[in-house]
C-alpha cells in the first residue's frame, strides 16, 4: 500500500487527476499511470464490478503507484469491507440522508480507536504480514499501521436528497467526513424535476449544500481534484474518429 496521493496533493495543495471508470478496464488503469494520473475511482454504485475485478484493479494500480477509490452501492459494514480490505483508500457514500448514515460510513471505514473498521487480511492490511506493514514509516506493528492507514483513508458523502438537506447540519457533526460531493440527477428527480439537474432550484440548493458544508470546514468535491469518466474521453474520442 502506498500513502493516498489525493490527501497529499490536499495537504500540498495542489491538484490530483484522477481516472473514473465503471468497470474492469485494466488498459485505462495502465494509461493513466503511465500518464501520471494520482488515482483511479470505481463508480460502484452505477457500475458493474465483482469483488475479483475490485482485487484485479487494486492489484495493478497499487502497484503502478495508483491510489483507488470508490463511490460504493451502498453503505453497510460489510459492503465497505469487500472494497477497503482490497485496498481502497477512498470511499464515497452514496444517498447520506442522516447523521447515522455518515456516522456508519466513518466508523466502517476508519480502525480503532477512531471507528469501527474489521482487521482483515489482504492488501488493505498488508495481508496481514508485519514484515510488509515495516514498510512504511514509523510502523512495526498492527496499531501503528492501523494509525497509518487511518491516516490515508479519505471519506466523502453524496447529498442527492431534500431530506439530506435539510439533515445537512446535523449530519456534518460527523467530523470524520472530508468531502461533500452532489448528486444533481438524483436531486433533481428527488425535487420534482427528473432529468433536470441543471434546473434553477437544483442549482440553489447545491450552492446552499457547499455554502453550509464549506462553514463546516469540509472540502466539496472537486477541491484539489480532477477526473475524467474513461467513457466520456473514450465518446469524444470515438466522435473525433467518426468526423474524421
Amino acid at each position: 500500500m502506498n500513502k493516498n496521493k489525493i490527501i497529499e496533493k490536499i495537504k500540498n495543495h495542489k491538484t490530483a487527476h484522477i481516472l473514473s471508470i465503471k468497470s474492469i478496464n485494466l488498459d485505462a488503469i495502465e494509461y493513466a499511470a503511465k500518464l501520471d494520473f494520482d488515482a483511479v475511482h470505481l463508480d460502484a454504485e452505477h457500475g458493474a464490478f465483482s469483488v475479483d475485478s475490485i482485487e484485479k484493479i487494486c492489484q495493478l494500480a497499487i502497484s503502478s503507484g495508483l491510489t483507488v477509490t470508490s463511490r460504493i452501492h451502498k453503505i453497510s459494514k460489510q459492503e465497505i469491507n469487500l472494497f477497503i480490505d482490497r485496498g481502497v483508500q477512498g470511499v464515497m457514500g452514496p444517498h447520506v440522508e442522516t447523521f447515522e448514515e455518515a456516522k456508519l460510513l466513518a466508523d466502517s471505514c476508519l480502525f480503532p480507536p477512531l471507528g469501527k473498521r474489521s482487521w482483515g487480511g489482504g492488501r488493505g492490511t498488508e495481508f496481514g504480514s508485519l514484515d510488509f506493514m515495516k514498510n512504511h514509516d514509523s510502523v512495526d506493528n498492527q496499531l501503528k499501521y492501523a494509525q497509518w492507514a487511518n491516516e490515508n483513508m479519505e471519506i466523502t458523502i453524496q447529498i442527492e436528497s431534500l431530506k439530506g438537506f435539510e439533515n445537512l447540519e446535523d449530519i456534518l457533526r460527523e467530523k470524520r467526513i472530508h468531502r461533500i460531493a452532489f448528486g444533481p440527477n438524483d436531486l433533481a428527480a428527488d425535487l420534482g424535476y427528473p432529468g433536470q439537474p441543471n434546473h434553477k432550484e437544483v442549482n440553489e440548493m447545491q450552492a446552499q449544500i457547499e455554502k453550509i458544508s464549506r462553514k463546516a470546514g469540509k472540502l466539496i468535491i472537486g477541491d484539489y481534484s480532477k477526473t475524467i469518466r474513461f467513457e466520456d474521453s473514450a465518446l469524444e474520442m470515438l466522435k473525433k474518429f467518426k468526423e474524421e
